[in-house]
């Protein structure tokens, strides 16, 4: 029990909820704490008593939970009721159209790029649209374990695309659309996808983004790698673009008269379900695997539990499903509970910045969840155009993505919420499936920036450096101790990797690469990242990853990535970079190198400063000083111990370089 305190605290918190106090699935502190003791004591009671909610085929033979954490003592794994067999798209459609009677019921509300372009989907129509395309994808000789990519928008179609894949047993590989064909290619070949489904184009407020055409590049540069041809179907529909009838194929086309009915492949609960990538502290992205059984239990428990979800809901998550925000919770765990969802195309900014609210009151959304990053971008903007809506449907507002600052916490709080909506600031990754951290509505009292306690299941530790757990208020790395049934399994065809970045540092711990602080009233409070990643408008990014792009180009020859606080994006990328012999640094070689990054990694990765750098701080080992670069990137001159430096006359000549607008 000492994960979480025995009492909730009463001061410097928030208490919200109104009705929700009386409707809540977890009502108050005491009930959360005796749920959460029996998740941790007795997991495979309170797993299994959840688990018959879902339709199994078969059930599990041998313990509901079994796992290693701890590379001393063998390989590291983690199975959750392995030998159940079930199919995860039967359960959030046929079960939901069949038995649960809501084949009527709304699934999405797609609201298109552009105010008026718009669409319904009932539970009935997305049944039989995945069934549809999943025997298109059994036509081109798609089985299960088969990989496939998806690329594409945010359109019904990406939800019926992936559904389909997990309907036949296909393990969906999806790239976020605003990916470069590098990154598009380099996903494929790693998980050595059979096909790819994307679009033509779409437009993200008024810029159009020509997919096809990035899709294929990536599929050239899959085939120069390989030196073969390499087949991929692509599926596109609505406007002209490049086409080749030996490798492309449409979308509608191949849906004529095609059947709309499909049994679903039964797979065993450890099955892989899906891959979706991350960036990795090397610089190749991970593939991150997730499987059927286990994750469905815990994205649907989250899901109903953290924006105590209710059947009469709409619940909007704005996040794009090519990240795992929006395989979880507008996917997965809305659809497994027979939610009705927004799912929307465009910009919180386009046409104008009321976009969000405008939405908000013509879907009469009841939960919302967002990132701190739009957040503070609509901040910007001031009360009016949120208060131009009534926004009175609203009960529930979420974060995700990174931790919320205190004001944004505030005003999203005080001006969206009116001070009388729980927020929900959720802690969790890739890695983890769900929420491990997180305050539930009406049960925890809130606190602005606080990840507040774990959910159920999650057992977190904050360790020092020389791995001992710490007690009371501290501050160190965040672990946890055991498994939860959503957690991944593996780093996509390398297992080595899986144990070494998540295991090795902490024998007997997952190791989440993130800081932490607990205070006295048992809160928790992320600090940001412990390795070299950076969280850029909740996105994660490799600093070994940009900095490979950037010395990809004949004029560097060595570049170092830091982070430096953003007003809106949380953090920016601050580059610096040393240049070969005889070249002078200029605005045209600094547009290059930032064109260069977009191509490679995608337009997230964007760097904010690069900077002339004739040398950078080392030990006289070798190692770049990221910490004093850091400094000097936010321009502070308490630089700390600094006596490990091989020349210390580099540090004066790159304060005196930095980048204009970086005050």
């Amino acid at each position: 029990g000492k994960m979480i305190p025995d009492k909730a605290p009463k001061e410097d918190v928030f208490h919200a909820g109104g009705d929700l106090k009386k409707e809540a699935h977890v009502p108050n502190f005491e009930k959360y704490k005796e749920l959460y003791l029996k998740s941790i004591e007795h997991p495979d009671e309170f797993w299994g008593d959840i688990a018959k909610d879902f339709y199994w085929k078969s059930k599990h033979t041998g313990q509901f939970m079994d796992y290693n954490f701890d590379v001393t003592k063998g390989e590291i794994y983690i199975k959750c009721m392995e030998g159940a067999t079930t199919n995860i798209c039967y359960n959030v459609l046929d079960c939901n159209v069949h038995e649960r009677r809501l084949g009527d019921k709304v699934a999405f509300y797609w609201e298109g790029n552009e105010p008026g372009d718009e669409m319904t989907v009932t539970y009935r129509e997305l049944l039989q649209q995945v069934c549809q395309f999943a025997n298109v994808l059994k036509s081109q000789g798609v089985k299960k374990g088969d990989r496939v990519s998806i690329y594409m928008p945010m359109v019904v179609e990406l939800v019926v695309a992936m559904l389909a894949c997990v309907r036949i047993g296909a393990v969906h590989s999806i790239v976020f659309a605003g990916f470069s064909a590098e990154s598009l290619c380099e996903r494929i070949l790693d998980s050595q996808c059979s096909l790819l489904i994307t679009a033509d184009g779409f437009y993200r407020g008024d810029k159009l983004i020509n997919l096809k055409v990035i899709a294929d590049d990536a599929l050239q540069k899959c085939r120069d790698r390989l030196l073969l041809s390499v087949c991929l179907s692509v599926c596109v529909w609505f406007r002209q673009v490049p086409w080749n009838p030996e490798v492309d194929q449409c979308w509608l086309s191949l849906l004529s008269g095609v059947s709309e009915e499909c049994e679903p492949e039964w797979c065993d609960s450890e099955d892989p379900l899906f891959i979706l990538y991350t960036s990795g502290s090397t610089g190749k992205p991970k593939g991150v695997l997730h499987t059927i059984g286990g994750y469905m239990l815990y994205v649907a428990t989250t899901f109903k539990l953290v924006f105590d979800y209710h059947p009469d809901d709409v619940y909007w998550c704005t996040a794009d499903i090519g990240w795992i925000t929006g395989h979880s919770y507008i996917t997965y765990g809305p659809l497994a509970n027979g939610a009705t969802s927004v799912l929307f195309e465009g910009l919180p900014t386009y046409p104008d910045v009321s976009r969000m609210w405008e939405i908000v009151d013509k879907y009469q959304v009841t939960k919302f969840y967002t990132a701190p990053t739009a957040i503070r971008l609509l901040m910007k903007y001031g009360s009016e155009p949120v208060q131009k809506y009534k926004r009175d449907s609203l009960k529930v507002l979420g974060t995700v993505g990174e931790p919320i600052n205190p004001e944004a916490w505030q005003w999203y709080y005080s001006v969206v919420g009116e001070k009388r909506c729980p927020v929900v600031d959720t802690f969790w990754q890739t890695e983890t499936g769900g929420h491990v951290l997180t305050p539930l509505p009406a049960a925890t009292p809130m606190k602005p920036g606080s990840a507040t306690f774990p959910f159920f299941g999650v057992v977190p530790a904050i360790l020092n450096e020389s791995g001992e757990e710490l007690e009371g208020p501290s501050e160190g790395y965040l672990v946890f101790k055991q498994p939860w049934p959503g957690v991944m399994r593996t780093v996509y065809g390398n297992h080595q990797r899986f144990e070494t970045t998540y295991f090795e540092q902490f024998p007997g711990y997952y190791v989440t690469g993130d800081g932490c602080r607990r205070d006295k009233d048992g809160y928790y409070w992320i600090t940001g990242r412990i390795d070299d990643m950076l969280n850029v408008s909740g996105h994660l990014l490799s600093t070994a990853e940009v900095e490979s792009a950037l010395v990809e180009h004949e004029a560097v020859v060595e570049a170092a990535v830091v982070s430096r606080p953003h007003p809106v994006k949380g953090e920016s990328l601050y580059c610096f970079v040393t240049l070969t012999d005889g070249v002078s640094f200029s605005r045209t070689l600094e547009a290059q190198l930032k064109k260069q990054v977009r191509e490679k990694i995608g337009a997230i990765a964007t760097p904010d400063f690069i900077q002339n750098a004739p040398g950078l701080p080392k030990t006289r080992s070798g190692k770049i000083m990221r910490r004093v670069l850091r400094k000097i990137a936010r321009n502070e001159r308490d630089l700390g111990d600094v006596s490990t430096l091989a020349d210390s006359s580099v540090i004066e000549l790159l304060f005196q370089n930095r980048c204009c607008g970086a005050v």
